[in-house]
């Protein structure tokens, strides 16, 4: 981690040694709990000030629909309206083939579009380009309950589509309800990133944060394609090492054109040039569920999933600062909520992040609490 200062203090590292040797089978209760060694070597960030304001429950769908889980969120190109992919009230929209699971919001949080109804089963991530397409990584198949009450959710799904602001379907990367290998298929795409020149960048394999050891399920790998769908390359395998995934989650792109990519499960941010070659690793901003930078170079991680099994030592939270210098200069702490999202620990956090013009925050939120969230910033830089 060349580029983040020395946080490193000898008494935490020897502690937390101590607590892997002495505990083991705690550790290992849950699959996927395993990590790399460089991470125990990182003083958890916990404890920096929180300049925002939390308003829970913002934005509100149409027809009195509720929110479900929302993952997929992300800010238009005028700055102020925001695209959310909601799971159609629940976590799936397998079953549900006539909702719109994608909706854009005005700034007072009121729906005034929305698309992909029949057409998208798993919204996961999502991009808005600079012509203002929207592009959406739904990220699973439909389960076999799913296909018996809806025969047709069988051909949705593990793909990435791109639509036009007025909901046409203009491409679709990969074949809807297969999973595989590109360059003809995807494995449970997490998020796609869009770089300005039109070039296309996508994460696969979801599930792979709860593999403890590779197996034929595994396909920890970012996928570069063409402006118009043309597979280019393909990089990285499953692993702890550099350019190695365990559930490459979230991706995001620099004012120097660098690919961050969250790989939430080696709790890390790993960065690479256009290539697809690594160029460092920062594990300061936590097990990452939603990746956000914007034209300033600040960077926003959120974290849906910490605890004492999967992060050590770690809260979940946002976390805010550069992603020139790795520098962390914020902490949102989690909401208190009777169960906790993720796979435990304390209270709940969004999974998906997004910045307005303004400098307000959105999050999605996935599991006991629902729908958006918005921070508004108080006083920052």
């Amino acid at each position: 981690m060349s580029t983040f200062p020395d946080r490193i203090r000898h008494s935490f590292v020897v502690a937390l040694v101590a607590v892997l040797l002495a505990a083991p089978a705690a550790l290992e209760a849950q699959r996927g709990a395993s990590g790399p060694p460089e991470h125990a070597m990182v003083e958890p960030v916990n404890q920096l000030p929180n300049p925002y304001e939390t308003q829970r429950n913002w934005g509100h769908l149409p027809d009195g629909r509720t929110w479900g889980s929302v993952s997929a969120v992300h800010v238009d190109i005028d700055g102020r309206h925001i695209w959310a992919g909601d799971r159609c009230g629940t976590n799936s929209c397998a079953t549900t083939p006539g909702i719109d699971p994608i909706v854009k919001l005005d700034p007072y949080g009121n729906t005034v579009a929305s698309l992909g109804a029949g057409q998208i089963l798993w919204p996961h991530g999502i991009e808005v380009d600079s012509e203002g397409n929207i592009w959406i990584a739904d990220a699973r198949i439909a389960n076999a309950n799913e296909r018996s009450q809806n025969p047709a959710s069988a051909g949705l799904g593990s793909v990435v589509r791109k639509f036009s602001p007025d909901g046409r379907l203009l491409l679709t990367i990969g074949t809807p309800g297969e999973t595989g290998a590109p360059p003809t298929h995807l494995t449970d795409p997490s998020d796609v990133l869009v770089t300005p020149d039109g070039s296309i960048f996508i994460t696969e394999a979801h599930g792979d944060q709860f593999l403890d050891e590779s197996g034929p399920t595994a396909a920890g790998r970012i996928s570069k394609w063409s402006p118009t769908g043309q597979h280019i390359m393909t990089s990285g395998t499953w692993g702890y090492g550099d350019n190695q995934f365990r559930g490459g989650h979230a991706l995001a792109m620099d004012s120097q054109g660098r690919v961050f990519v969250a790989d939430r499960g080696n709790r890390r941010i790993q960065i690479l040039d256009q290539d697809l070659n690594h160029l460092d690793t920062w594990y300061q901003f936590s097990r990452i569920s939603g990746l956000f930078i914007d034209s300033n170079d600040v960077l926003y991680a959120i974290d849906s999933e910490s605890d004492d099994n999967y992060n050590p030592g770690w809260r979940k939270g946002l976390r805010v600062g550069s992603a020139r210098t790795g520098e962390v200069w914020y902490y949102v702490p989690e909401h208190k909520s009777e169960r906790a999202s993720g796979m435990g620990g304390i209270g709940s956090m969004g999974e998906g992040v997004t910045v307005d013009a303004f400098g307000n925050v959105i999050a999605g939120e996935v599991g006991p609490v629902q729908g958006l969230t918005k921070f508004v910033p108080r006083l920052t830089r």
